[in-house]
C-alpha cells in the first residue's frame, strides 16, 4: 500500500484543478500587478478576480479581503494592528490557541502593551462562556481572540455566540479560522466578527498564501510597510500565482463542501468505532461529536506505554504520516500546550489524525491494524 497521509490539519495535498489554475497564471500572467502597462494590468485583473471570488463566497465586499503570506501573518496583522491602532490595553484568549495567536499576544504582554487574560476551557476544550462574559464585564475594552476550531483536538467554538457577547461589551473580536476555512460555510454578513484568517494550504491550495478579512466597521493600519499593495494595507508584491490558487481552492471547497463533509465525517466516525473495538483503553481528546467537533481532526489518547515516543516512529516506518499535535510540535503529547491546557494525562501518548477528501476506508483499516499491533507491543 502507498504511504498513508493522515496529517491534513498540518497541510493538505494540492488539488489538481488548483495546480492547473496556477500553471495557467504562471505561464500567461507574469506581470507585476502594480505596473500600469498591459502585462501589469493583466496581472491586476487576475488578482482582483481572485479577491472577488473569495469575497463572493464569504458574502462580503472585495474591499474587505487582504491577501497575506498565510494564516500566521494574517493573525499577527489583526492582533498587532488592532491593539496598537485602537489603544487596546487588555486582551482575552485561551491557553489552547494556535501559537500564531498565543505567542503574539504574549509578546505584546511582555512588551507592556497589554494585560492578558485567559478564559477557562473545560476538559474537552470548550470555552467557558460565563468566564468570558465576566472578563469582558470587569475589564476595559478588550481584544478577544478565540479560534473557531482547535487545530490539535478539533473542538469547535460558537462563533456566533462569542460575536454577540463581544458586541455587547464593545470588544474587538478576532477569530482564527485557519482550520475551518474551506470546510464550513462562512456568511460574514451574519457574524459579528472583526477579523478572520485563512491559509490556502489547509484546503488543498498552495502554501505561502492566505488572507485577512477586515470588517468595514473597524480600521487598522498596515503591519508590513514598503508599498501601496493591497490598497496600502500590506506592502510587497502580491503572490499572484498563490492567490489565484487560493481562490480556486476555496471555490472548489465551496462547490463540493456538502459532499466532502459527509464523506470525511464518515471516515472519522469509522475510525473512532474501529479504534474503540480494536485498541483497548483508547480515549479521545476534545469533542468528537459532529456538532461540536471539526470533522477533519481526531485526537487519540493511547494507554500508558513504556516507549511512548516510539508510537509515532513506528507508524512512520509503517508508511503512515500523522502527528503528535500541531505541525509546530513534535513527538507525542510532550510539549503540547493544548493537551496541557485541557489537563490531559501526560503519561498517555496522544496522536492527531486528520483527514481529507483523498483518504479512504482502506487506509483507516490499515492504520488501525498497525496501531493495534504497535500499541500491544509497547504496553
Amino acid at each position: 500500500m502507498p504511504r498513508i497521509y493522515l496529517d491534513n490539519a498540518a497541510t493538505t495535498p494540492i488539488d489538481n484543478e488548483v495546480l492547473q489554475e496556477m500553471y495557467n497564471v504562471m505561464e500567461t500572467h507574469f506581470g507585476n500587478p502594480s505596473s500600469i502597462h498591459a502585462h501589469g494590468r493583466e496581472a491586476r485583473t487576475v488578482l482582483e478576480k481572485a479577491r472577488k471570488t473569495v469575497a463572493g463566497l464569504l458574502k462580503v465586499s472585495p474591499a474587505e479581503i487582504f491577501f497575506t503570506s498565510g494564516g500566521t501573518e494574517a493573525d499577527n496583522m489583526a492582533i498587532r494592528s488592532a491593539i496598537v491602532d485602537h489603544g487596546i490595553r487588555h486582551a482575552i484568549t485561551t491557553r489552547i490557541e494556535h501559537h500564531a495567536v498565543l505567542h503574539t499576544l504574549q509578546a505584546l504582554e511582555k512588551a507592556g502593551s497589554i494585560s492578558l487574560s485567559f478564559v477557562g476551557v473545560d476538559a474537552k476544550g470548550n470555552v467557558n462562556m460565563e468566564h468570558l462574559q465576566d472578563l469582558l464585564a470587569t475589564n476595559e475594552r478588550s481584544f478577544v481572540s478565540l479560534m473557531q476550531a482547535n487545530n490539535e483536538i478539533g473542538t469547535l467554538t460558537d462563533i456566533e455566540a462569542i460575536g454577540e457577547l463581544c458586541s455587547q461589551y464593545g470588544a474587538i473580536y478576532h477569530c482564527d479560522t485557519v482550520q475551518t476555512m474551506g470546510h464550513y460555510h462562512h456568511d460574514l454578513r451574519k457574524l459579528k466578527v472583526h477579523f478572520i484568517t485563512c491559509a490556502a494550504h489547509k484546503f488543498h491550495g498552495p502554501k505561502g498564501t492566505g488572507f485577512l478579512y477586515v470588517n468595514p466597521a473597524i480600521r487598522i493600519n498596515p503591519m508590513i510597510y514598503g508599498g501601496a499593495q493591497e490598497r496600502n494595507m500590506r506592502g510587497g508584491t502580491e503572490n499572484l500565482y498563490g492567490i489565484a490558487g487560493l481562490a480556486k481552492a476555496l471555490e472548489i471547497a465551496y462547490r463540493d463542501m456538502d459532499q466532502h463533509q459527509a464523506y470525511i465525517q464518515e471516515l472519522k466516525s469509522y475510525m473512532i468505532s474501529r479504534l474503540v473495538e480494536d485498541v483497548p483503553g483508547v480515549e479521545f481528546n476534545g469533542e468528537i461529536g459532529p456538532e461540536k467537533s471539526l470533522y477533519t481532526v481526531l485526537n487519540v489518547s493511547f494507554p500508558v506505554m513504556e516507549m511512548a515516543d516510539m508510537l509515532l516512529f513506528n507508524l512512520d516506518i509503517s508508511g503512515i504520516s500523522c502527528s503528535g499535535g500541531s505541525a509546530c510540535s513534535s513527538g507525542t503529547n510532550i510539549g503540547s500546550h493544548v493537551l496541557e491546557g485541557i489537563v490531559a494525562n501526560p503519561d498517555r501518548p496522544a496522536i492527531r489524525f486528520s483527514f481529507s477528501k483523498f483518504n479512504t476506508r482502506e487506509e483507516i483499516d490499515f492504520t488501525v491494524s498497525r496501531l493495534k499491533e504497535i500499541s500491544s507491543s509497547l504496553i
